[in-house]
Protein backbone atom coordinates (compact mmCIF):
# COMPACT_ATOMS: atom_id res chain seq x y z
CA UNK A 1 0.00 0.00 0.00
CA UNK A 2 1.07 3.61 -0.88
CA UNK A 3 2.10 5.65 1.65
CA UNK A 4 -0.79 8.85 0.29
CA UNK A 5 -3.12 5.91 1.10
CA UNK A 6 -1.81 4.28 4.22
CA UNK A 7 -3.99 6.34 6.21
CA UNK A 8 -7.72 5.60 4.56
CA UNK A 9 -9.09 2.88 6.25
CA UNK A 10 -10.90 0.46 3.92
CA UNK A 11 -14.91 0.40 3.85
CA UNK A 12 -15.83 -2.85 5.88
CA UNK A 13 -15.98 -6.33 4.10
CA UNK A 14 -19.01 -8.09 2.83
CA UNK A 15 -20.81 -8.97 5.87
CA UNK A 16 -18.80 -7.13 8.29
CA UNK A 17 -19.03 -4.24 10.21
CA UNK A 18 -15.78 -3.86 11.08
CA UNK A 19 -13.52 -1.74 9.19
CA UNK A 20 -10.42 -2.83 7.18
CA UNK A 21 -7.14 -1.07 8.86
CA UNK A 22 -3.34 -1.93 8.75
CA UNK A 23 -1.86 -2.90 11.60
CA UNK A 24 -0.17 0.66 11.93
CA UNK A 25 -3.30 2.27 11.53
CA UNK A 26 -4.41 -0.58 14.53
CA UNK A 27 -2.23 1.28 16.56
CA UNK A 28 -2.85 4.14 16.28
CA UNK A 29 -6.78 4.25 16.62
CA UNK A 30 -6.11 1.60 19.60
CA UNK A 31 -4.08 4.14 21.54
CA UNK A 32 -7.00 6.55 20.42
CA UNK A 33 -9.94 4.22 21.85
CA UNK A 34 -7.80 4.22 25.04
CA UNK A 35 -8.09 7.45 26.09
CA UNK A 36 -4.32 7.91 25.16
CA UNK A 37 -3.60 11.78 23.97
CA UNK A 38 0.34 11.89 24.90
CA UNK A 39 3.20 9.58 23.58
CA UNK A 40 6.79 9.91 23.45
CA UNK A 41 9.05 8.09 20.47
CA UNK A 42 11.15 8.42 18.06
CA UNK A 43 10.90 6.87 14.21
CA UNK A 44 12.72 4.06 12.63
CA UNK A 45 12.62 1.97 9.68
CA UNK A 46 10.73 -0.83 11.60
CA UNK A 47 8.44 1.69 13.43
CA UNK A 48 7.91 3.65 10.21
CA UNK A 49 4.75 2.34 9.05
CA UNK A 50 3.07 3.15 12.50
CA UNK A 51 4.22 6.94 12.06
CA UNK A 52 2.46 7.86 8.70
CA UNK A 53 -1.23 7.06 10.13
CA UNK A 54 0.31 8.71 13.55
CA UNK A 55 0.94 11.76 11.72
CA UNK A 56 -2.93 12.07 10.73
CA UNK A 57 -4.26 11.56 14.79
CA UNK A 58 -5.90 14.76 15.86
CA UNK A 59 -6.29 12.94 19.58
CA UNK A 60 -2.88 11.87 19.85
CA UNK A 61 0.25 14.35 20.36
CA UNK A 62 3.38 12.46 20.03
CA UNK A 63 6.64 14.34 21.18
CA UNK A 64 9.49 13.54 19.41
CA UNK A 65 12.31 12.83 21.55
CA UNK A 66 16.19 12.99 20.84
CA UNK A 67 16.85 9.77 22.60
CA UNK A 68 14.71 6.69 23.02
CA UNK A 69 15.55 6.50 26.92
CA UNK A 70 14.40 10.22 27.25
CA UNK A 71 11.02 8.64 25.90
CA UNK A 72 10.71 6.06 28.16
CA UNK A 73 11.59 8.14 31.16
CA UNK A 74 9.40 10.65 29.97
CA UNK A 75 6.79 8.43 29.76
CA UNK A 76 7.36 7.40 33.94
CA UNK A 77 7.22 10.75 34.48
CA UNK A 78 4.41 11.53 32.54
CA UNK A 79 2.58 8.34 34.60
CA UNK A 80 4.06 8.91 37.96
CA UNK A 81 2.81 12.74 38.06
CA UNK A 82 -0.83 12.08 36.80
CA UNK A 83 -1.19 8.54 38.09
CA UNK A 84 -2.12 7.60 33.90
CA UNK A 85 -0.01 5.04 31.40
CA UNK A 86 2.79 6.19 29.82
CA UNK A 87 3.27 5.73 26.58
CA UNK A 88 6.90 5.26 24.67
CA UNK A 89 7.39 4.19 20.86
CA UNK A 90 10.67 3.48 19.15
CA UNK A 91 11.71 1.21 16.57
CA UNK A 92 13.93 -1.98 16.48
CA UNK A 93 17.17 -3.03 17.42
CA UNK A 94 19.08 -0.16 19.26
CA UNK A 95 16.44 2.17 19.42
CA UNK A 96 14.03 -0.98 21.51
CA UNK A 97 17.31 -1.18 23.53
CA UNK A 98 18.01 2.13 23.83
CA UNK A 99 14.53 1.84 26.38
CA UNK A 100 15.58 -0.60 28.54
CA UNK A 101 17.36 1.17 31.48
CA UNK A 102 13.97 3.41 31.33
CA UNK A 103 12.05 -0.08 31.29
CA UNK A 104 13.98 -1.21 33.82
CA UNK A 105 13.46 1.44 36.14
CA UNK A 106 9.71 1.31 35.34
CA UNK A 107 9.83 -1.83 36.73
CA UNK A 108 11.68 -1.65 39.89
CA UNK A 109 9.21 1.52 40.84
CA UNK A 110 5.84 0.16 39.80
CA UNK A 111 5.41 2.74 37.09
CA UNK A 112 2.30 2.00 34.57
CA UNK A 113 4.00 2.50 30.91
CA UNK A 114 3.52 0.57 27.80
CA UNK A 115 6.30 0.52 25.45
CA UNK A 116 5.42 -0.22 21.41
CA UNK A 117 8.69 -1.06 19.66
CA UNK A 118 9.12 -1.81 15.80
CA UNK A 119 10.62 -5.45 15.19
CA UNK A 120 12.28 -6.67 11.91
CA UNK A 121 9.93 -8.70 9.19
CA UNK A 122 8.88 -11.77 10.48
CA UNK A 123 10.61 -13.68 7.94
CA UNK A 124 13.80 -11.58 8.51
CA UNK A 125 13.42 -12.88 12.61
CA UNK A 126 16.61 -14.63 14.10
CA UNK A 127 18.93 -14.27 11.14
CA UNK A 128 20.44 -11.24 12.25
CA UNK A 129 18.87 -9.26 10.16
CA UNK A 130 19.40 -5.06 9.75
CA UNK A 131 18.19 -3.48 13.59
CA UNK A 132 17.15 -6.63 15.00
CA UNK A 133 17.27 -7.41 18.42
CA UNK A 134 15.28 -9.76 20.22
CA UNK A 135 13.59 -7.49 22.34
CA UNK A 136 10.95 -9.48 24.22
CA UNK A 137 13.36 -11.84 25.68
CA UNK A 138 15.64 -8.61 26.46
CA UNK A 139 13.08 -7.37 28.64
CA UNK A 140 11.37 -10.42 29.92
CA UNK A 141 12.99 -9.89 33.20
CA UNK A 142 11.93 -6.15 33.46
CA UNK A 143 8.63 -5.98 32.04
CA UNK A 144 5.01 -7.80 33.65
CA UNK A 145 4.85 -8.82 30.36
CA UNK A 146 6.25 -8.60 26.74
CA UNK A 147 4.11 -9.51 23.47
CA UNK A 148 5.36 -10.24 19.84
CA UNK A 149 2.89 -9.83 17.47
CA UNK A 150 3.15 -11.43 14.19
CA UNK A 151 -0.26 -10.72 12.81
CA UNK A 152 -2.27 -7.16 11.79
CA UNK A 153 -5.29 -8.99 13.61
CA UNK A 154 -3.83 -9.38 16.96
CA UNK A 155 -2.70 -5.86 17.53
CA UNK A 156 -5.89 -4.02 18.98
CA UNK A 157 -5.84 -7.37 21.45
CA UNK A 158 -2.12 -6.93 22.25
CA UNK A 159 -2.26 -3.40 23.17
CA UNK A 160 -5.30 -2.99 24.73
CA UNK A 161 -4.18 -6.43 26.92
CA UNK A 162 -0.78 -4.27 27.17
CA UNK A 163 -2.74 -1.21 29.00
CA UNK A 164 -4.67 -3.97 31.41
CA UNK A 165 -1.94 -5.57 32.87
CA UNK A 166 0.25 -2.34 33.52
CA UNK A 167 -2.59 -0.49 35.36
CA UNK A 168 -3.76 -3.43 37.10
CA UNK A 169 -2.31 -5.24 40.11
CA UNK A 170 0.97 -3.86 41.16
CA UNK A 171 1.59 -1.38 38.18
CA UNK A 172 4.42 -1.82 35.81
CA UNK A 173 5.76 -1.60 31.70
CA UNK A 174 4.45 -4.03 29.61
CA UNK A 175 6.41 -4.12 25.65
CA UNK A 176 4.64 -4.53 22.83
CA UNK A 177 6.80 -5.49 19.77
CA UNK A 178 5.02 -5.84 16.43
CA UNK A 179 6.60 -7.09 13.38
CA UNK A 180 7.05 -4.41 10.70
CA UNK A 181 5.01 -7.18 8.41
CA UNK A 182 2.27 -7.17 10.61
CA UNK A 183 2.11 -2.99 10.59
CA UNK A 184 2.05 -3.49 7.01
CA UNK A 185 -0.75 -5.87 6.57
CA UNK A 186 -4.84 -5.42 6.80
CA UNK A 187 -7.26 -6.97 8.68
CA UNK A 188 -10.66 -5.50 10.08
CA UNK A 189 -10.23 -3.72 13.34
CA UNK A 190 -12.19 -5.35 16.08
CA UNK A 191 -13.12 -2.91 19.34
CA UNK A 192 -13.10 -3.81 22.40
CA UNK A 193 -10.93 -6.40 21.05
CA UNK A 194 -11.19 -9.64 23.59
CA UNK A 195 -8.18 -9.78 26.64
CA UNK A 196 -7.45 -13.22 27.09
CA UNK A 197 -4.31 -13.07 29.94
CA UNK A 198 -4.88 -17.04 31.72
CA UNK A 199 -3.44 -16.83 34.77
CA UNK A 200 -3.63 -13.11 35.06
CA UNK A 201 -5.74 -12.70 38.09
CA UNK A 202 -4.88 -9.96 40.81
CA UNK A 203 -5.93 -10.28 43.86
CA UNK A 204 -7.47 -6.65 45.23
CA UNK A 205 -10.12 -7.80 47.70
CA UNK A 206 -8.29 -8.90 51.17
CA UNK A 207 -9.12 -11.86 53.23
CA UNK A 208 -11.27 -10.57 55.90
CA UNK A 209 -10.26 -12.58 58.65
CA UNK A 210 -6.41 -11.33 58.21
CA UNK A 211 -7.87 -7.70 58.18
CA UNK A 212 -9.32 -8.75 61.14
CA UNK A 213 -6.04 -10.26 62.82
CA UNK A 214 -4.19 -7.29 61.30
CA UNK A 215 -6.69 -4.74 63.80
CA UNK A 216 -6.21 -6.61 66.72
CA UNK A 217 -2.71 -6.30 66.75
CA UNK A 218 -2.99 -2.71 66.06
CA UNK A 219 -4.91 -2.67 69.27
CA UNK A 220 -2.63 -4.04 71.48
CA UNK A 221 0.75 -3.13 69.43
CA UNK A 222 2.30 -0.16 71.95
CA UNK A 223 5.13 0.75 69.94
CA UNK A 224 3.22 0.46 66.21
CA UNK A 225 4.72 2.26 63.24
CA UNK A 226 2.59 2.93 59.68
CA UNK A 227 5.84 1.98 57.00
CA UNK A 228 4.57 3.88 54.24
CA UNK A 229 5.85 2.49 50.48
CA UNK A 230 4.87 3.79 47.08
CA UNK A 231 2.01 1.34 47.12
CA UNK A 232 -0.23 3.77 48.29
CA UNK A 233 0.61 6.82 46.07
CA UNK A 234 0.40 4.38 43.30
CA UNK A 235 -3.06 3.05 44.37
CA UNK A 236 -4.15 7.01 44.92
CA UNK A 237 -4.55 6.00 48.53
CA UNK A 238 -3.20 9.20 50.11
CA UNK A 239 -6.92 9.86 51.85
CA UNK A 240 -7.69 6.50 52.97
CA UNK A 241 -3.98 6.26 55.02
CA UNK A 242 -4.43 9.47 56.35
CA UNK A 243 -8.04 8.58 57.57
CA UNK A 244 -6.27 5.38 59.48
CA UNK A 245 -3.34 7.33 60.99
CA UNK A 246 -5.80 9.48 62.85
CA UNK A 247 -7.75 6.71 63.91
CA UNK A 248 -4.92 4.95 64.93
CA UNK A 249 -2.59 7.54 66.26
CA UNK A 250 0.24 5.32 65.20
CA UNK A 251 3.65 7.18 64.06
CA UNK A 252 3.77 7.05 59.81
CA UNK A 253 7.11 6.98 57.80
CA UNK A 254 7.04 7.15 54.62
CA UNK A 255 9.91 5.75 52.56
CA UNK A 256 11.56 7.44 49.37
CA UNK A 257 8.80 6.44 46.75
CA UNK A 258 6.29 7.65 49.22
CA UNK A 259 6.97 11.28 49.90
CA UNK A 260 3.96 13.01 49.42
CA UNK A 261 1.58 9.97 50.32
CA UNK A 262 1.05 11.38 54.42
CA UNK A 263 1.49 15.52 54.73
CA UNK A 264 5.00 16.62 56.00
CA UNK A 265 3.48 18.88 57.75
CA UNK A 266 1.14 16.19 59.68
CA UNK A 267 1.85 15.63 63.47
CA UNK A 268 2.19 11.94 63.34
CA UNK A 269 4.58 12.22 60.29
CA UNK A 270 8.49 11.27 61.36
CA UNK A 271 10.13 11.69 57.89
CA UNK A 272 11.50 9.41 55.62
CA UNK A 273 13.38 6.42 57.42
CA UNK A 274 16.30 4.68 55.62
CA UNK A 275 19.96 4.80 54.81
CA UNK A 276 19.63 8.97 54.37
CA UNK A 277 16.42 8.84 56.31
CA UNK A 278 15.27 10.89 59.46
CA UNK A 279 16.58 9.42 62.98
CA UNK A 280 12.93 9.25 64.25
CA UNK A 281 11.91 7.70 61.62
CA UNK A 282 14.75 5.13 61.59
CA UNK A 283 13.88 4.20 65.17
CA UNK A 284 10.38 4.02 65.30
CA UNK A 285 11.27 1.01 62.58
CA UNK A 286 13.82 -0.34 64.72
CA UNK A 287 12.27 -0.40 67.85
CA UNK A 288 8.69 -0.78 67.36
CA UNK A 289 6.80 -3.70 68.49
CA UNK A 290 4.69 -3.57 65.18
CA UNK A 291 5.17 -2.50 61.91
CA UNK A 292 2.18 -2.20 59.67
CA UNK A 293 3.76 -2.14 55.80
CA UNK A 294 2.18 -1.02 53.02
CA UNK A 295 2.72 -0.83 49.92
CA UNK A 296 6.10 -1.25 51.02
CA UNK A 297 8.59 -4.17 50.16
CA UNK A 298 11.42 -4.01 52.83
CA UNK A 299 14.30 -3.14 50.37
CA UNK A 300 17.63 -3.29 51.91
CA UNK A 301 17.80 0.86 52.05
CA UNK A 302 15.40 1.04 54.14
CA UNK A 303 16.20 -2.35 56.33
CA UNK A 304 19.95 -1.74 56.34
CA UNK A 305 21.20 -5.26 57.44
CA UNK A 306 17.99 -7.52 57.04
CA UNK A 307 18.66 -10.07 59.68
CA UNK A 308 18.93 -6.86 62.21
CA UNK A 309 15.84 -5.32 61.13
CA UNK A 310 13.51 -4.33 63.55
CA UNK A 311 13.97 -7.37 65.85
CA UNK A 312 10.98 -7.08 67.82
CA UNK A 313 8.63 -6.24 65.58
CA UNK A 314 5.54 -8.45 64.32
CA UNK A 315 4.78 -7.12 60.73
CA UNK A 316 1.81 -6.80 58.90
CA UNK A 317 2.47 -6.91 55.45
CA UNK A 318 -0.43 -5.29 52.80
CA UNK A 319 0.68 -5.29 49.15
CA UNK A 320 -1.01 -5.85 45.99
CA UNK A 321 1.92 -8.31 44.80
CA UNK A 322 2.00 -12.01 46.81
CA UNK A 323 5.64 -11.84 45.19
CA UNK A 324 6.39 -9.30 47.86
CA UNK A 325 4.90 -10.92 50.44
CA UNK A 326 7.93 -12.29 53.29
CA UNK A 327 10.30 -12.39 50.38
CA UNK A 328 12.94 -9.76 53.14
CA UNK A 329 11.21 -10.06 56.29
CA UNK A 330 8.32 -12.52 57.39
CA UNK A 331 4.97 -11.63 57.72
CA UNK A 332 3.16 -12.09 60.60
CA UNK A 333 0.03 -11.25 59.04
CA UNK A 334 0.43 -11.09 55.09
CA UNK A 335 -2.85 -9.16 53.24
CA UNK A 336 -2.24 -9.64 49.78
CA UNK A 337 -5.04 -7.01 48.40
CA UNK A 338 -5.56 -3.46 46.96
CA UNK A 339 -3.73 -1.23 49.10
CA UNK A 340 -6.90 1.38 49.19
CA UNK A 341 -9.46 -0.91 49.78
CA UNK A 342 -7.26 -2.39 52.72
CA UNK A 343 -7.00 0.81 54.58
CA UNK A 344 -10.68 1.16 54.49
CA UNK A 345 -11.28 -2.33 55.58
CA UNK A 346 -8.93 -2.17 58.12
CA UNK A 347 -9.92 1.08 59.43
CA UNK A 348 -13.21 -0.13 60.16
CA UNK A 349 -12.16 -2.98 61.88
CA UNK A 350 -9.63 -1.04 64.23
CA UNK A 351 -12.69 0.84 65.07
CA UNK A 352 -14.99 -2.36 66.02
CA UNK A 353 -11.87 -3.71 67.62
CA UNK A 354 -10.58 -0.98 69.63
CA UNK A 355 -14.53 0.08 70.89
CA UNK A 356 -13.88 3.43 70.82
CA UNK A 357 -10.85 3.75 72.75
CA UNK A 358 -7.08 4.55 71.06
CA UNK A 359 -4.30 2.70 71.93
CA UNK A 360 -1.71 3.34 74.94
CA UNK A 361 0.82 4.72 73.17
CA UNK A 362 1.68 7.64 74.96
CA UNK A 363 5.22 6.42 76.15
CA UNK A 364 5.99 5.42 72.78
CA UNK A 365 5.15 8.90 70.96
CA UNK A 366 7.22 10.51 74.04
CA UNK A 367 10.29 8.33 72.80
CA UNK A 368 9.04 9.67 69.22
CA UNK A 369 9.25 13.02 70.34
CA UNK A 370 12.49 13.60 72.05
CA UNK A 371 14.29 11.70 69.19
CA UNK A 372 12.53 14.57 66.95
CA UNK A 373 13.42 17.45 69.31
CA UNK A 374 17.22 15.78 69.49
CA UNK A 375 17.46 15.15 66.12
CA UNK A 376 16.01 18.09 63.98
CA UNK A 377 16.78 17.83 60.39
CA UNK A 378 19.72 20.42 59.45
CA UNK A 379 22.94 20.51 57.67
CA UNK A 380 26.25 22.36 58.00
CA UNK A 381 27.40 25.30 56.27
CA UNK A 382 30.71 24.32 53.95
CA UNK A 383 33.55 25.70 54.74
CA UNK A 384 35.05 26.46 51.17
CA UNK A 385 32.96 29.29 50.47
CA UNK A 386 30.79 27.65 48.12
CA UNK A 387 27.21 26.73 48.31
CA UNK A 388 24.81 25.11 50.41
CA UNK A 389 23.33 22.48 48.32
CA UNK A 390 20.56 22.17 51.00
CA UNK A 391 19.86 25.79 51.76
CA UNK A 392 19.41 26.10 47.23
CA UNK A 393 17.06 22.94 47.09
CA UNK A 394 15.33 24.04 50.13
CA UNK A 395 14.49 27.55 48.53
CA UNK A 396 13.05 25.73 45.35
CA UNK A 397 10.56 24.09 47.24
CA UNK A 398 9.73 26.89 49.85
CA UNK A 399 9.05 29.14 46.69
CA UNK A 400 7.78 26.99 44.84
CA UNK A 401 5.26 25.50 47.30
CA UNK A 402 3.63 22.08 47.75
CA UNK A 403 1.24 22.30 44.33
CA UNK A 404 4.38 21.75 42.24
CA UNK A 405 6.03 18.70 41.05
CA UNK A 406 10.05 17.45 41.83
CA UNK A 407 11.31 15.03 39.40
CA UNK A 408 15.05 14.33 41.15
CA UNK A 409 17.90 13.01 38.94
CA UNK A 410 19.81 10.80 41.66
CA UNK A 411 22.51 10.62 43.92
CA UNK A 412 23.34 13.31 46.98
CA UNK A 413 20.81 16.02 45.34
CA UNK A 414 18.50 13.56 45.11
CA UNK A 415 18.54 12.74 48.68
CA UNK A 416 18.35 16.75 49.27
CA UNK A 417 15.43 17.24 47.87
CA UNK A 418 13.24 13.91 49.37
CA UNK A 419 14.61 15.63 52.60
CA UNK A 420 14.58 19.27 52.27
CA UNK A 421 11.10 19.80 50.18
CA UNK A 422 7.93 19.37 52.26
CA UNK A 423 5.89 17.57 50.60
CA UNK A 424 2.26 17.76 51.24
CA UNK A 425 0.26 15.57 48.34
CA UNK A 426 1.30 12.53 46.26
CA UNK A 427 2.33 12.99 42.76
CA UNK A 428 4.26 15.97 43.70
CA UNK A 429 7.61 13.84 44.18
CA UNK A 430 9.68 12.00 41.27
CA UNK A 431 12.22 10.14 40.99
CA UNK A 432 14.40 6.78 40.38
CA UNK A 433 14.08 4.95 43.63
CA UNK A 434 14.45 1.71 43.20
CA UNK A 435 17.00 1.39 39.31
CA UNK A 436 18.83 4.64 40.97
CA UNK A 437 19.10 5.75 37.03
CA UNK A 438 20.88 8.69 36.17
CA UNK A 439 19.17 10.72 33.71
CA UNK A 440 15.76 10.43 34.85
CA UNK A 441 15.47 13.70 35.99
CA UNK A 442 15.21 15.85 32.97
CA UNK A 443 12.72 13.98 30.99
CA UNK A 444 10.48 12.46 33.73
CA UNK A 445 10.08 16.37 34.52
CA UNK A 446 9.37 16.63 30.84
CA UNK A 447 6.52 14.22 30.50
CA UNK A 448 5.11 15.42 34.35
CA UNK A 449 4.94 18.79 32.89
CA UNK A 450 2.96 17.17 29.57
CA UNK A 451 0.78 15.51 32.04
CA UNK A 452 0.44 17.97 34.52
CA UNK A 453 0.88 21.51 32.17
CA UNK A 454 -0.62 23.99 34.54
CA UNK A 455 1.55 22.84 37.33
CA UNK A 456 5.21 24.09 37.92
CA UNK A 457 7.65 21.30 37.49
CA UNK A 458 10.89 21.42 38.11
CA UNK A 459 14.23 18.85 37.51
CA UNK A 460 16.56 18.88 40.51
CA UNK A 461 19.32 17.49 38.90
CA UNK A 462 23.16 17.04 39.46
CA UNK A 463 25.58 17.69 37.06
CA UNK A 464 26.49 14.00 36.51
CA UNK A 465 23.43 13.03 35.82
CA UNK A 466 22.01 16.49 33.87
CA UNK A 467 24.81 15.22 30.83
CA UNK A 468 23.40 11.87 30.48
CA UNK A 469 19.96 13.35 29.02
CA UNK A 470 19.95 16.87 28.64
CA UNK A 471 19.68 16.51 25.02
CA UNK A 472 15.62 16.70 25.81
CA UNK A 473 16.19 20.48 26.46
CA UNK A 474 15.93 20.90 22.92
CA UNK A 475 12.39 18.86 23.10
CA UNK A 476 11.16 21.11 25.79
CA UNK A 477 12.11 23.99 23.76
CA UNK A 478 10.31 22.82 20.64
CA UNK A 479 7.05 21.18 21.90
CA UNK A 480 6.59 24.22 24.40
CA UNK A 481 7.00 21.97 27.76
CA UNK A 482 8.37 24.93 30.29
CA UNK A 483 9.98 22.85 32.75
CA UNK A 484 12.49 24.59 35.12
CA UNK A 485 16.02 22.74 35.99
CA UNK A 486 17.88 23.28 38.96
CA UNK A 487 21.26 22.12 37.96
CA UNK A 488 23.21 21.02 41.59
CA UNK A 489 26.85 21.77 40.43
CA UNK A 490 29.44 20.26 42.54
CA UNK A 491 31.96 19.48 40.00
CA UNK A 492 31.63 15.72 40.76
CA UNK A 493 30.11 12.29 41.20
CA UNK A 494 28.69 13.84 44.75
CA UNK A 495 27.17 10.56 45.99
CA UNK A 496 29.87 8.44 44.88
CA UNK A 497 32.65 11.09 45.95
CA UNK A 498 30.97 10.94 49.33
CA UNK A 499 31.29 7.04 50.05
CA UNK A 500 34.98 7.65 49.08
CA UNK A 501 35.08 10.06 51.51
CA UNK A 502 33.94 7.79 54.09
CA UNK A 503 35.08 4.85 52.74
CA UNK A 504 38.12 4.73 50.78
CA UNK A 505 40.33 7.39 52.86
CA UNK A 506 39.33 9.94 50.57
CA UNK A 507 40.42 8.71 47.38
CA UNK A 508 38.63 10.42 45.02
CA UNK A 509 39.22 7.96 41.51
CA UNK A 510 37.26 9.20 38.67
CA UNK A 511 34.68 11.52 40.45
CA UNK A 512 35.75 15.00 39.46
CA UNK A 513 33.65 16.31 36.34
CA UNK A 514 35.43 19.70 35.97
CA UNK A 515 31.88 21.42 35.75
CA UNK A 516 31.47 24.27 38.04
CA UNK A 517 34.90 24.93 40.30
CA UNK A 518 37.25 27.11 39.33
CA UNK A 519 38.00 28.23 35.67
CA UNK A 520 37.28 25.66 33.57
CA UNK A 521 34.00 24.54 33.27
CA UNK A 522 33.56 21.31 30.74
CA UNK A 523 30.48 22.09 29.68
CA UNK A 524 29.20 25.23 30.70
CA UNK A 525 26.07 24.51 31.36
CA UNK A 526 24.48 28.61 30.51
CA UNK A 527 25.79 28.21 27.39
CA UNK A 528 24.60 24.68 27.07
CA UNK A 529 21.41 25.30 27.30
CA UNK A 530 21.28 28.42 25.67
CA UNK A 531 21.99 26.60 22.99
CA UNK A 532 18.91 24.12 23.42
CA UNK A 533 17.05 27.44 23.76
CA UNK A 534 16.55 27.56 27.24
CA UNK A 535 16.64 31.04 29.54
CA UNK A 536 19.92 29.92 31.07
CA UNK A 537 21.10 31.09 34.60
CA UNK A 538 24.30 30.81 36.91
CA UNK A 539 24.24 31.41 40.62
CA UNK A 540 27.42 31.16 43.10
CA UNK A 541 26.59 33.13 45.86
CA UNK A 542 23.18 32.54 48.01
CA UNK A 543 21.74 35.95 48.14
CA UNK A 544 21.51 35.43 44.71
CA UNK A 545 19.38 31.98 44.73
CA UNK A 546 16.03 33.40 45.23
CA UNK A 547 16.22 35.84 42.69
CA UNK A 548 17.16 33.24 39.97
CA UNK A 549 14.72 30.92 41.75
CA UNK A 550 11.78 33.61 41.18
CA UNK A 551 13.05 34.28 37.60
CA UNK A 552 12.39 30.31 36.42
CA UNK A 553 9.20 30.62 38.32
CA UNK A 554 7.68 34.00 36.04
CA UNK A 555 9.37 32.16 32.94
CA UNK A 556 6.93 30.24 31.01
CA UNK A 557 7.60 31.11 27.53
CA UNK A 558 10.60 28.51 27.36
CA UNK A 559 12.38 25.96 29.69
CA UNK A 560 14.40 27.91 32.28
CA UNK A 561 18.06 26.17 33.71
CA UNK A 562 20.28 27.28 36.57
CA UNK A 563 23.42 26.38 37.07
CA UNK A 564 23.77 26.22 40.91
CA UNK A 565 27.35 26.26 41.82
CA UNK A 566 27.59 24.48 45.21
CA UNK A 567 30.20 22.89 47.59
CA UNK A 568 31.57 19.39 46.61
CA UNK A 569 32.56 18.89 50.72
CA UNK A 570 28.59 18.81 51.30
CA UNK A 571 27.73 15.40 52.61
CA UNK A 572 24.33 13.45 52.78
CA UNK A 573 23.16 13.16 56.34
CA UNK A 574 22.14 11.46 58.26
CA UNK A 575 23.94 8.36 57.09
CA UNK A 576 23.33 4.33 57.93
CA UNK A 577 26.21 2.76 56.24
CA UNK A 578 25.20 -0.11 53.58
CA UNK A 579 25.55 -3.07 55.19
CA UNK A 580 25.02 -2.78 58.96
CA UNK A 581 21.56 -2.38 61.64
CA UNK A 582 19.81 0.65 61.94
CA UNK A 583 20.86 0.23 65.42
CA UNK A 584 23.38 2.23 64.33
CA UNK A 585 22.52 4.86 66.71
CA UNK A 586 25.84 6.81 67.76
CA UNK A 587 26.90 7.45 63.96
CA UNK A 588 23.50 9.24 63.26
CA UNK A 589 24.31 11.33 66.63
CA UNK A 590 27.78 12.33 65.00
CA UNK A 591 26.27 13.27 61.70
CA UNK A 592 23.23 14.34 62.45
CA UNK A 593 23.24 18.11 63.34
CA UNK A 594 21.19 19.06 65.89
CA UNK A 595 20.66 23.23 64.50
CA UNK A 596 17.97 24.89 62.85
CA UNK A 597 18.38 24.56 59.08
CA UNK A 598 18.36 28.21 58.33
CA UNK A 599 21.08 28.76 60.39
Amino acid sequence: MSLDTAAVPRPPARGSSAPVLTGAQAVVRSLELLGVTDVFGLPGGAILPVYDPLMDSTALRHILVRHEQGAGHAAEGYAAASGKVGVAIATSGPGATNLVTAIADAYMDSMPIVAITGQVFSTLMGTDAFQEADIVGITMPITKHSFLVKEASEIPGAIAAAFEIASTGRPGPVLVDITKDAQQAEAPFVWPPKIELPGYRPVTKAHGKQIQAAAQLLVTARKPVLYVGGGVVRAGAAAELRTLAETTGAPVVTTLMARGAFPDSHPQHLGMPGMHGTVPAVLALQESDLIVALGARFDDRVTGKAALFAPNAQVVHVDIDPAEISKIRTADVPIVGDVRDVLVDLDAAFRGAAEGQKPDIAEWWSYLDGLRDEFPLGYTQPSDGLMSPQYVISRIGALTGPEGVYAAGVGQHQMWAAQFITYERPNAWLNSGGAGTMGYSVPAAMGAKVAEPDRVVWAIDGDGCFQMTNQELATCAINNIPIKVAIINNSSLGMVRQWQTLFYDGRYSNTNLNTGHGSIRIPDFVKLAEAYGCLAIRVEKEEDVDAAIQTALETNDRPVVIDFVVSADAMVWPMVPQGVSNSYIQYARDHAPSFDQED
